[in-house]
């Protein structure tokens, strides 16, 4: 727990120094770590196509790196409040949160127990809004710590807050897809999905992509996709969880056909065990 508060702040503290377009892919070397130390520790077995997954993640991001943008020096929370009220990213808000409410509302009764997409669609476009929250918190933070405190400013509240809202109905949804649907499917899935729409989100924010030549967007573009691939791949290898012993048995049907003595003796729908067909099976199979 202690590991995984510190990997937390740590990533955190990354959104404040670089762009969302570099860090959210790098969140799939984790992926790696923990199926080298699951191998190493736990021994579950990690396959040669298993091992595939890891190399392409490492490649993937790889490319981004050598590819990513240069992050934009911001001296206020005000100039971040411009970026975030601008047309174009609150047109993107709306929509999300439209989306996200015919989701949670609508679909999530009828059919979030069938479709895999209702909770993890729901999680990842709160999650793009959570990343863009905490990166404003995160510089407004970072400005104050410089001795530029922005504790005065409203707008650092309202990233604040809508941080934390964002945050806890992110974890909720995924909790709940995570306790509906395999962990093997919903990982790449949602992984996939809150990369895209974070790295869409930062980009319309934050203009991560302007001044960038297309060669370099299209690598970057490129190794997202590999990163992509080698996480499908390597949660695809994971071996099933046991199923447990209790869920092997069924209980006995009176249609079922039963050998007794030597011969064979069905029930029908109507009939009732005899004393003597009870008699017959406790000898049988039980002594």
């Amino acid at each position: 727990m202690v590991t995984m508060i510190v990997g937390e702040i740590a990533n955190f503290v990354a959104y404040v120094f670089a762009p969302a377009v570099l860090v959210t892919p790098l969140g799939a070397l984790s992926i790696i770590v923990s199926a080298v130390l699951a191998h190493i520790l736990l021994k579950e077995k990690l396959t040669k196509m298993g091992i595939l997954g890891c190399v392409l993640c490492i490649v993937g991001s790889t490319v981004i790196v050598l590819h990513a943008p240069v992050e934009s020096t911001l001296t206020s929370v005000e100039e971040i409040w411009v970026l975030a009220t601008q047309p174009v990213f609150l047109f993107y808000t709306a929509s999300a949160i439209a989306v996200v409410l015919v989701l949670m509302l609508y679909c999530a009764p009828r059919y979030g127990q069938s479709n895999i997409m209702v909770y993890i669609g729901t999680c990842s476009i709160i999650g793009s809004l959570t990343v863009m929250s905490i990166k404003a918190l995160g510089i407004a933070i970072k400005l104050t710590l410089e001795g530029n405190s922005q504790v005065a400013y409203f707008q650092t509240w309202i990233f604040a807050m809508v941080a934390l809202t964002c945050m806890i109905t992110q974890l909720n949804y995924l909790n709940m897809a995570l306790d509906t649907f395999n962990t093997a499917v919903v990982s790449p899935i949602y992984y996939a999905m809150f990369s895209s729409l974070t790295i869409l989100a930062s980009i319309i924010m934050f203009k991560d992509w302007s001044g960038q030549s297309a060669s370099s967007i299209v690598s970057e573009l490129c190794g997202l996709v590999t990163v992509f691939s080698g996480t499908t791949v390597l949660h695809s290898t994971r071996e099933p969880d046991p199923t447990p012993i209790t869920e092997s048995y069924s209980p006995l049907s009176p249609k079922i056909s039963w050998q007794g003595n030597g011969e064979l003796w069905k029930q029908k729908d109507d009939d009732e065990l005899s004393p003597n067909f009870v008699t017959i099976i406790r000898h049988d199979y039980f002594t």
